[in-house]
């Protein structure tokens, strides 16, 4: 896509975990640089309510929302269909449904594996369907763009953060393979991978080196749509330090705890 038309330009925003701290600081910098009309899909229809009116006093054109949950992927079908009915399509989804993790687990086999479970299954399986259901409605409706949040932590989990790490892999994983397999189609991904960000999900938590917060994340997204590139780190010196992560041998990578 030429430099005239970058890929954050579409007026019609979906944002799927319609919450998400990070995901709406997407919205919000997408609208600094030109109008947008957005649903908003999540689960907490009053905190849904209270982030549509943000986003209207920001300058959204329109902001409605949607009743979503994750972990009812029979329903997403139809919830992506409403989502795209509303706004006559969409050129931009955001995909940022997800949770952190087993609450006060910290390590690679929680104590609590139905709640390890419940992780794979809103990360990977949830998250997994409404991106197979917004990329789907995307090619027939002639192309758009998938942005997903995903993290630094999928590019190799570690001991202090199996479960999560693992879960994030997952959506990783099939977000590139669906950029390949939808790029002659008009369906571009972008994948957003944060490191430690300072929201309400990580409150209490100490900080990782190189943590940020959802507004630098958001602006790196939105630039990142704009150059037309599939990967993003936030910040961007992770892209540096994760690849000697990755290097390390696992004697060696088994030995961070952290």
């Amino acid at each position: 896509m030429s430099p005239a038309h970058p890929r954050s330009s579409g007026a019609r925003v979906i944002l799927l975990g319609g919450t998400s701290e990070i995901g709406l600081a997407i919205v919000r910098e997408l609208q600094r640089r030109a109008p947008r009309d957005v649903v908003l899909a999540g689960r907490d229809m009053a905190a849904l309510q209270g982030a549509a009116d943000w986003l209207r006093a920001a300058g959204c054109t329109r902001a409605s929302t949607l009743q979503l949950d994750a972990l009812l992927p029979q329903r997403h079908g139809e919830v992506l269909d409403e989502a795209f009915s509303r706004l006559g399509g969409a050129d931009v989804v955001i995909l940022a449904v997800g949770v952190l993790g087993v609450l006060g687990e910290r390590g690679g086999l929680p104590a609590d594996v139905a709640g390890a479970v419940g992780v794979l299954q809103a990360n990977v399986v949830g998250a997994g369907s409404l991106l197979m259901h917004a990329a789907a409605r995307l090619r027939d409706g002639g192309g758009g763009t998938l942005v997903v949040l995903s993290s630094v932590a999928a590019e190799r989990p570690r001991r202090a953060n199996a479960v999560y790490g693992a879960s994030k892999a997952g959506i990783d994983a099939l977000a590139r393979g669906l950029a390949d397999a939808l790029h002659d189609d008009g369906v571009r991904v972008l994948v957003a991978r944060p490191g430690f960000v300072r929201t309400r999900m990580t409150r209490g938590l100490e900080p990782a080196p190189l943590s940020t917060d959802a507004p630098a994340v958001a602006r790196i997204v939105a630039d990142g749509l704009d150059r037309g590139v599939q990967v993003v780190w936030a910040p961007r010196a992770l892209r540096w330090l994760m690849l000697v992560m990755r290097m390390l041998p696992g004697p060696l990578f088994r030995r961070i705890r952290q």
